[in-house]
């Protein structure tokens, strides 16, 4: 029995290699792989196949060619470079290996093998069920590209070229996964990103040893990033062509994964998951307006809850401008645990939208909105501005572009609104610090999870606070250690 890593030659009888693959891959066994024996000038030729990732109409094209051979020639001599000239394809490449074979027919490619030699052929005829490119339901915007990534990989890298004609785009392929070999694709400009990220990452990757990622990118992610316990994302996903084109051209790189419909962008910072492709369509005034707006969703998301709850625990806190905010009436379950309630109910209703059907999840969210909240406070189980700070928490949720960072920022509200109720002021003041502290000493492939805040860089801070207009942003970040640092050429 060979060893794991040892590669098994093409054996020159192919009654051999049939048995190769009848013992260790499922000929004749699994219905989807199948062999076509062929004869050609008298010497037999074994196709192998994979039903349900290959084009049928391609092999089909191929084969009347290389059946004519026999109509047209006669000289043996020449045979293996008469069947490669023969085969009406753009992708043709020698295999010496029956592991690299099994590899390819696996993947959905065909594999030509000839009595008598020690290599074979290798031609791509994929076509891999999917659906077509669609706009993202999760990164929708008003005006601008309806196209978003799939879950074939031929397709993804074919978009992002589209917008990147450049022959410095460089995509580095590999299949990571010992039973499923998944193919993962690096990549990156070559003249712009940074070859140590590069390098790191290419590393990583190559270091992943499982059985198979079948939950594609985000396992990757796990390997490559050693996240662990800490809810915040350090990769950002997207499900935009242009937006993955952007941070190439950024200096950024990128990893693709076949099966996935999004792509995984490194580095990243805090401040790369609260923002949005809409921000970059509209005016750059517009824009700022619109970046704004999201950072107030985004802070009441954190802090509205607990300041409240802080208020309503510590009255005298509150400006005389303001002090109508609290609850005017009693309430027998204590405020703490309404608000709990609430926002569980809250997380609830976001869970069973996923899971509902897209014709009932609107009625069912009428049905919660209109009697089981307005219930709810008449007979008394919530006070109405519980649902009121409530709901303004959830929306600025919703209103975080990261759905990874939204979610992480629940459960920093839901810590905080702890400290709050056990050490009032003083647990909501430690509370926010620890939360500072906490983001501050991130890292996500050594960048800086708060730059540019912390370490702060005012260029940077200011194209943050502000959309600048795309001619005015003449640097990349530095914060990916870009070799060209200019965008625009002098």
């Amino acid at each position: 029995m060979p060893k794991k890593d040892e590669k098994i030659p093409i054996y020159d009888k192919l009654s051999d290699n049939e048995k190769f693959f009848t013992e260790r891959v499922g000929l004749n066994t699994s219905f989807d792989l199948g062999v076509r024996k062929l004869t050609i000038l008298d010497i037999r030729v074994d196709l192998y196949y994979l039903n349900g990732l290959c084009d049928t109409s391609y092999i089909t094209q191929i084969l009347k060619n290389l059946t004519a051979i026999n109509d047209n020639e006669v000289d043996q001599s020449k045979f293996k470079e008469i069947l490669e000239n023969r085969i009406v394809n753009q992708s043709v490449k020698p295999v010496n290996t029956l592991d690299e074979a099994v590899d390819q027919v696996l993947s959905g490619l065909i594999v030509f093998l000839i009595d008598g030699m020690d290599t074979g052929f290798v031609v791509d005829v994929r076509s891999y069920p999917g659906r077509q490119p669609e706009e993202p339901d999760v990164e929708k915007i008003v005006r601008g590209a309806r196209d978003g990534f799939v879950e074939n990989i031929i397709v993804n890298t074919g978009l992002i070229r589209r917008r990147i004609r450049d022959e410095r785009l460089r995509y580095n392929m590999l299949k990571i996964g010992e039973r499923s070999k998944t193919d993962v694709c690096l990549a990156y400009i070559e003249d712009v990103a940074d070859p140590g990220l590069v390098d790191k990452v290419k590393k990583e990757l190559k270091a992943i040893d499982i059985d198979g990622i079948t939950m594609a990118d985000k396992t990757i992610e796990e390997f490559i990033i050693k996240q662990g316990y800490n809810p915040y994302p350090l990769v950002r996903y997207t499900e935009r062509p242009d937006v993955a084109a952007n941070h190439l051209l950024e200096g950024h790189v990128i990893i693709i994964v076949d099966t996935s419909p999004s792509v995984i962008i490194t580095p990243t910072t805090f401040f790369h998951h609260v923002q949005h492709a809409e921000e970059y369509r509209q005016a750059p005034s517009v824009g700022t307006f619109l970046r704004w707006v999201r950072f107030l969703g985004i802070f009441a998301s954190i802090f509205l809850l607990p300041l409240w709850f802080l208020y309503v625990l510590e009255p005298s806190l509150l400006p005389k401008e303001i002090n109508y905010i609290g609850p005017t009436e009693k309430s027998n379950i204590p405020m703490v645990l309404q608000i709990f309630l609430a926002d569980f109910g809250l997380e609830f209703l976001r869970m069973a939208a996923i899971h509902t059907p897209t014709a009932l999840s609107t009625a069912m969210g009428l049905i919660a909105a209109a009697l089981i909240g307005q219930i709810a406070i008449d007979v008394g189980l919530f006070v109405p501005e519980v649902i009121l700070y409530v709901a303004v928490a959830g929306i600025g949720t919703f209103a975080t572009p990261s759905y990874e960072l939204g979610v992480a920022n629940k459960m920093v509200r839901l810590v905080l609104l702890i400290a709050v109720a056990i050490f009032k002021l003083e647990g909501f003041v430690v509370g926010c610090t620890l939360f500072i502290i906490l983001l501050a000493s991130i890292r996500s492939l050594n960048t800086p999870y708060l730059w540019p805040f912390l370490p702060f860089n005012a260029r940077a801070m200011w194209e943050i606070i502000i959309r600048t207009t795309v001619p005015g942003a003449k640097l990349r970040p530095s914060i990916v250690h870009p070799q060209n640092v200019k965008k625009q050429p002098s």
